[in-house]
């Protein structure tokens, strides 16, 4: 067997001389981009590198013509020795291309490729007689056969990794579309299934639907599990609201203002920092005249000790800031000095369910520069998808509080209920 390394601009020059080096019978096994001359690795040249072989014993300067190699190919062959058996192999393998020219049968989808010895055999010295460029050429036979090996050996694997997919449990493909639907992670969506499965099979049961929802229930109610309470802390003098625009935090103060004031009987003031949208500050005043409660706004960190110091008979001040761009870190920075307050205070972090998940990770990622207590979810009455609450809990670990469900004030809004959210993600809303 002859093998044979070209350097050449092109695949066509490289066909040419592989013809008439090695005649018409030979095989390319393996072609690479290189670089070559240049200085100092800059302004070298495109080159392509190109690894042929023949087991033609014609195949020298001329090809073999018809005759003699049909005279060659009737004489009986004698048993390679071992010291050959990688160029035999290769041979084998790249050999179904010629089979093909001459009418043998379709290769099929992985070529029976032959198993070779351990790819790190044990030095050997070299023959007696043998030049050292053939050991070198056999070494480099061995290398290419453990590459076609190894690509054998992956693509039977990347084959047989399909076949799962098809033969999943029905139930657990429904399921997983509806947990997807509700844009709960696809990676936490594969970890809660495969609980379930790995329960049925403890159970020795079979998965419906029934038992894989139970399932599903049990493991979402342990990552919810509330810790602490949810509403505002009988001991909290101060309550900041931070996030993004459009999410409606000012109105959200307000319901639990009205909340506090009617139910609680607690003397509440408003602060504001909210002067960069229109009308905000007015908002806020018209919620104030309505409770009967104090405003006071402010236009800088610096006005907020004298705010404070005006409403020091308040038994909870509720702090509504503006909702700036989160990804500015010199508003992240100004907002940071607000919330640097004295007295017992609670941070909620105002989050809106419309808004995607990818965002509201982003924007919890910024927000998290500061002490963020609690979650608040906002308008639950535009969107039939929670997953992103079972999302946020997960990755941040913040603890929940209330969720509003439209714009009457005071009464759209109320503490989370788990169980009533999990509800939510696993019914059916498909056919409604």
């Amino acid at each position: 067997m002859r093998v044979k390394r070209y350097v050449v601009d092109s695949m066509p020059d490289a066909l040419q001389k592989i013809r008439t080096d090695l005649g018409k019978d030979a095989v390319i096994i393996n072609t690479k981009e290189i670089r070559s001359g240049g200085f100092l690795g800059m302004f070298s040249k495109k080159k392509i590198e190109v690894i042929a072989a023949t087991d033609s014993v014609a195949g020298s300067g001329q090809p073999a013509s018809g005759k003699s190699a049909t005279a060659t190919l009737a004489k009986p062959v004698a048993p390679a020795p071992a010291s050959l058996m990688g160029s035999t192999a290769v041979s084998t393998a790249y050999g179904m291309q010629r089979d093909r020219e001459r009418g043998a049968q379709p290769a099929l989808a992985f070529p029976e490729v032959p198993d070779v010895l351990p790819a790190s055999p044990p030095p050997q010295a070299a023959p007696v007689g043998v030049p050292p460029a053939s050991v070198s050429s056999r070494a480099k036979e061995d290398t290419l056969l453990e590459e076609i090996k190894q690509m054998k050996e992956m693509m039977q694997k990347l084959s047989s990794q399909r076949m799962p997919e098809a033969a999943q449990d029905p139930v657990l493909v429904e399921l997983e579309r509806r947990l997807l639907d509700q844009e709960i992670d696809s990676q936490m969506v594969q970890e809660l299934l495969a609980r379930v499965s790995e329960e049925a099979e403890a159970e020795d049961v079979p998965i419906t639907e029934q038992f894989a929802v139970h399932s599903l229930r049990t493991q979402l109610q342990t990552l919810l599990q509330p810790q602490g309470g949810k509403g505002i802390a009988s001991d909290t003098r101060i309550a900041h609201f931070v996030g993004p625009t459009g999410v409606g935090k000012t109105t959200t103060i307000a319901k639990l203002a009205a909340e506090q004031v009617l139910k609680h009987r607690r003397k509440v003031g408003f602060i504001t920092s909210d002067t960069y949208r229109i009308a905000a500050v007015e908002q806020l005043k018209t919620y104030a005249t309505i409770l009967n409660v104090p405003l006071e706004v402010v236009f800088s960190p610096l006005d907020l000790n004298k705010a404070l110091e005006n409403l020091k008979d308040c038994d909870l001040i509720f702090m509504d800031t503006a909702g700036r761009n989160f990804r500015n870190e010199m508003y992240v920075s100004e907002l940071n000095a607000l919330l640097q307050s004295g007295g017992k205070s609670e941070t909620f972090l105002v989050l809106s369910l419309t808004t995607k998940y990818k965002d509201m990770k982003a924007i919890t990622h910024n927000f998290s520069k500061f002490k963020l207590d609690k979650v608040l979810f906002t308008k639950k009455d535009e969107t039939d998808s929670y997953g992103a609450v079972v999302n946020l809990i997960r990755d941040f670990g913040l603890h929940t509080s209330y969720i509003a469900n439209g714009q009457s004030v005071p009464d759209d809004i109320e503490e989370l209920n788990e169980r009533q959210l999990i509800d939510w993600i696993l019914e059916d809303n498909t056919h409604e």
